[in-house]
Parts: C-alpha cells; sequence; structure tokens
C-alpha cells in the first residue's frame, strides 16, 4: 500500500508539474508576467480536479467566469468608466440576481469583474482581453494533461468500500445469531440496533465512492482501451446492500422490542431463537461472501451457496409451519405471533435478495437503470 500510494503521490506530482510547465510555455510569446501566472495557476486547478468530466465542466466553469467577469466589466467602464460608482452598479445588479442556484458561480463572475474594473484605470484594455485569454490557455492545457496523462480512475476505492460494508453488515448478522445462540439478547439487542443504524454511514459512504468511480470511468481514455467492457465499480452490490440492511435493521429493531416487551408472552420461545441464531449466522456469511473479488472461482463461493440454499429452504419451513399453526390456532405463544411474522419475513427477504443477486456478478458496473435506482433508492444522507 505504501509503495503504490507513493507511485500516486510520484505520478500525480508529474501530471502537475507537466501541466504548469505547459501552461507557462502556452503563454510565453504573449503573455510575459501576470497572464503566464494565471494560465498555470487555471492549469493547477483544472488537472487537479476528480475526474476527467469534472475537469472538463471546472474548465468550461473558469473561462465561462472569466469571460463574463471581464466582459461585464469592460461594458460598464464604457458606460460609466472605472469609478467608485460603476463598481457599486456591479454589486447591485449582482444582489439582485442572487439566487441559491450557482450562487458561488455569480459571486466570482462579480469579484472578476471588480479586479477588472478596480485595474481598468490602470492597465489598457489589451491586457485584460490578455489575462483572460491565459485563463482559457491554462483551462484547455489542464483539461488536455488530465484526460492524456494517466486519467484518474477511482473503481478501486469504490470496490473496497462496498467490500467493507458487506462485512460489516454480515459480521453484525452473524453477531446477531451468535448472541441469540448463547442468549445475550436481553444486553446486547440495544447494541445491535445501534450497529444496524450505523450502516447508513457505511452506504453513505460506499455510495460516494461509487458514484466518483462512475464518474470517473466517463470520458477516460484509459477505459477506452479496454474496449466496450468497463470495470466493475460495485455499484449492483451496493444497490443489493442498501436492500439488506434496511432487513437488518428491521430484525435488530424487532429484538430489541422484544427485550423491552412488558408482557412475557410476548417474548420469543427458544427453539424458535435457536434456529433463527443459525439462519442469521447462514445469512451473515453470505451477506460477506456476496461482495468478494473472484467468487465464483473459489471454491468457498460453493459452499456459501449451498448454505444460503438451506438458510431459504429453513426459512420456507417456518414460514408454512407458523401460517399452519397460525390457521389452527396451535401457535405456542399466541401474543408474539406478530414478532415471529416479522422476522421471519425480513429474513426471507434478505435471503431472496441474495439469492437473487447472487446469479450475477456483483461487481458489475453499473446500468443506465441501476444508475437512476442510485438516485432514487440512495439519497444522499
Amino acid at each position: 500500500m505504501a509503495a503504490r500510494q507513493g507511485g500516486h503521490l510520484l505520478s500525480h506530482g508529474g501530471k502537475n508539474l507537466t501541466a504548469a510547465l505547459l501552461a507557462w510555455q502556452a503563454t510565453a510569446p504573449w503573455g510575459q508576467g501576470r497572464p503566464q501566472f494565471l494560465a498555470v495557476a487555471t492549469a493547477l486547478l483544472v488537472v487537479n480536479t476528480s475526474t476527467v468530466r469534472h475537469s472538463m465542466i471546472e474548465a468550461a466553469r473558469r473561462v465561462a467566469i472569466q469571460v463574463a467577469g471581464v466582459t461585464l466589466a469592460l461594458a460598464t467602464a464604457w458606460w460609466l468608466g472605472p469609478t467608485a460608482g460603476s463598481i457599486m452598479a456591479v454589486l447591485a445588479i449582482i444582489l439582485v440576481a442572487r439566487g441559491r442556484r450557482a450562487f458561488d458561480d455569480r459571486l466570482q463572475v462579480a469579484s472578476t469583474t471588480l479586479i477588472t474594473l478596480t485595474a481598468a484605470a490602470a492597465m489598457p484594455v489589451r491586457d485584460l482581453a490578455l489575462l483572460a485569454l491565459a485563463t482559457v490557455t491554462g483551462a484547455l492545457v489542464g483539461t488536455a494533461v488530465h484526460a492524456l496523462i494517466l486519467p484518474p480512475v477511482h473503481v478501486a476505492d469504490s470496490r473496497t468500500a462496498v467490500r467493507r460494508l458487506a462485512r460489516a453488515t454480515g459480521r453484525l448478522l452473524y453477531d446477531m445469531g451468535r448472541g441469540l445462540r448463547q442468549h445475550q439478547q436481553t444486553s446486547h439487542a440495544r447494541v445491535w440496533l445501534s450497529r444496524a443504524r450505523q450502516l447508513e454511514e457505511e452506504i453513505a459512504e460506499a455510495q460516494d465512492h461509487v458514484r466518483l468511480a462512475e464518474d470517473s470511468l466517463r470520458w477516460n481514455l484509459r477505459c477506452s482501451v479496454h474496449g466496450p467492457r468497463r470495470p466493475g465499480t460495485g455499484g449492483h452490490a451496493l444497490l443489493v446492500l442498501h436492500g439488506i440492511s434496511l432487513q437488518v435493521r428491521g430484525i435488530a429493531r424487532t429484538l430489541t422490542d422484544t427485550v423491552n416487551a412488558s408482557r412475557d408472552d410476548f417474548r420469543l420461545g427458544q427453539s424458535f431463537t435457536d434456529q433463527y441464531a443459525r439462519t442469521l449466522e447462514l445469512a451473515g456469511q453470505a451477506v460477506e461472501d456476496f461482495a468478494e473479488v473472484n467468487r465464483a472461482a473459489d471454491p468457498e463461493h460453493t459452499e456459501a451457496c449451498k448454505r444460503l440454499r438451506t438458510a431459504l429452504d429453513q426459512a420456507q419451513n417456518w414460514h408454512d409451519s407458523m401460517t399452519e399453526l397460525v390457521a389452527h390456532g396451535a401457535l405456542t405463544e399466541p401474543g408474539a405471533w406478530h414478532v415471529y411474522g416479522s422476522l421471519v419475513t425480513d429474513a426471507e427477504r434478505l435471503l431472496s435478495d441474495l439469492d437473487r443477486a447472487g446469479t450475477s456478478e456483483p461487481m458489475t458496473p453499473v446500468t443506465p437503470m441501476t444508475k437512476s435506482a442510485l438516485t432514487t433508492r440512495f439519497p444522499r444522507f
């Protein structure tokens, strides 16, 4: 890891140095002094964006801000002159036009305009135009360097975040199962619920990594050399794990409610908790295995599939057995029928999601349909 980080820093420093030198040389024939420094600063700003697509957007944004600011300043100076009155007029226009959307960009346009107006009295119009041209040159150089020299791909970070989420979810399921087997639900139920709620933070972090990875694959020349096959970002696995986390939180909440129940007939029977503990342990192992790389080639994956199928069959048998007991009024703890139903339903949904997702590679790229699901099902926390 240290070697990889060292290599990343070396390549990143090389890109920055290349962008700075190219921007400096490109503006050398006509932009001695301030234009050269502005071109270098713009190139460095663009080349340090997270993705190639962001670099192009940032370059267009910087150029638009500079051109708009200089144009507004020249128009104001032509009408009112570079006086304090013109500066106040620009400020009034910006404040009247303020709003939530793109307010930062308007502030930068205003600041560029004010700086230009302030310098207009001591600087000819040609020099002001050179500053705008230097911004354009720096933006173009920074974008080109960012796109052609080791354009960033953030797939490894997103896959790591998704696997970390899978391990946290699977470990919680396994711990709940082991705790039920060892009769620890009274002392551990609230801890399980707290850990289940903390999965939201893991999901939000993984979501940000997947979004960045998906964005880094767009307009990226390093990916185009591999043909139409894009490297997997873990987007599919993240969708599945998000649904599973909802079931895990439901299980943890139900177990906490049974501990806090005031009536004894709301509590679960020991035979049920023993069987349910085994199901949670199997589910936890299956979730941890789900997001692993090259799992299909691993002999352990076959065993995990068998364990998952066993847990699914067991949950279905419970469902059928309890339905029959309720229908005949023979449930041992009739006051806890809703608790049994909630736990079994959550387990069935969790295992069914894993079973359906097990037929595909979890680290596959996000399809257009999945991409829209990332926005709708995974709002920012």
